[in-house]
């Protein structure tokens, strides 16, 4: 899936057979369950649920009427991700990505993380941070013209985290919205690539695993997910991707310095820089928004 709303299309097309297990963002989940898409887990059944991070695990985006639909899988945030030689001093608020300066060297995803971002730049995330998530008419279209705003700037909008990794590594852009999958890769590359979360704050991902309520293999698909949110397991997935762990255990098999990168050395307070994606009521229309700005000369 190129997206959590292709992933949702696909869902309610009637292709929700070919999936046993899906992985959606967790602004998207809850529509997911509301919709009878996912099946119920049996908890019994995923004895390393107790595990998980209960900051994750208390989340009501995959719960409903007294069950649970998804299991946090990793998470992480989406920091300002920069070019450290072209940047003497570390950016601090995203509204470097506006420096005239910078014209056609920035990249934002496409995706609405974008107009979160917006949202917060604007200060709509105050005093209540889940308002850029139930944003009013007029509140969209100050969004809009901002993002239009930024577009001299931007050089591409990026949908892979391959597609980013390599408009740094050609020095195309300097500074962008990321993942820290692209911040890892480029280190492998060693560019020098440095991340951050500004001073507004980010938003940020639970990615849940569940299962489809279509599947015809639930019992081999609950295995599948008690396997993935062990600990051995997250290790292994977090030595690729640099995500997050949902498993706290995970901790007791990594060093120090990994605990360190992967801010499993203090979670708690790392994570309240991060407003974790929520259910998006009027996604259609932020969808609306987040087109227009694209199209807009």
């Amino acid at each position: 899936m190129g997206s959590s709303d292709e992933l949702v299309a696909k869902l309610r097309g009637g292709s929700a057979s070919n999936y046993d297990v899906i992985s959606p963002s967790s602004d998207v989940a809850t529509s997911i369950v509301r919709a009878g898409l996912a099946a119920p887990l049996d908890l019994s059944k995923i004895p390393s649920y107790n595990q998980l991070s209960s900051r994750l695990r208390d989340s009501p985006l995959v719960k409903d009427n007294g069950q649970v639909y998804g299991v946090p899988f990793v998470w992480g945030p989406n920091p300002l991700l920069y070019d450290a030689t072209a940047f003497p001093q570390a950016p601090d608020s995203w509204s470097i990505l506006w420096a005239p300066k910078y014209k056609g060297k920035v990249s934002l995803w496409d995706e609405l993380s974008s107009v979160y971002m917006a949202a917060q730049v604007l200060g709509y995330d105050k005093p209540d941070p889940n308002q850029i998530y139930n944003l009013t008419d007029a509140q969209l279209e100050a969004v809009k013209e901002k993002l239009i705003e930024l577009k001299p700037n931007i050089r591409k909008y990026w949908s892979t985290g391959g597609e980013l990794t390599n408009l740094f590594q050609n020095h195309e852009v300097i500074v962008a919205m990321g993942w820290p999958l692209m911040t890892n890769q480029l280190r492998k590359l060693n560019f020098p690539i440095a991340e951050n979360i500004p001073k507004e704050n980010t938003t940020g991902w639970i990615d849940h695993l569940m299962i489809t309520a279509a599947s015809t293999r639930k019992e081999l698909a609950q295995q599948f997910l008690e396997y993935m949110i062990e600990a051995k397991t997250q290790k292994l997935v977090a030595d690729v991707t640099q995500y997050t762990p949902a498993n706290p255990a995970t901790s007791e098999l990594l060093t120090a310095d990994e605990r360190k990168n992967l801010h499993l050395d203090n979670p708690d307070e790392y994570m309240k820089r991060i407003y974790f994606w929520q259910d998006v009521p009027r996604r259609a229309k932020y969808n609306e928004i987040w087109n227009e700005v694209k199209s807009a000369q």
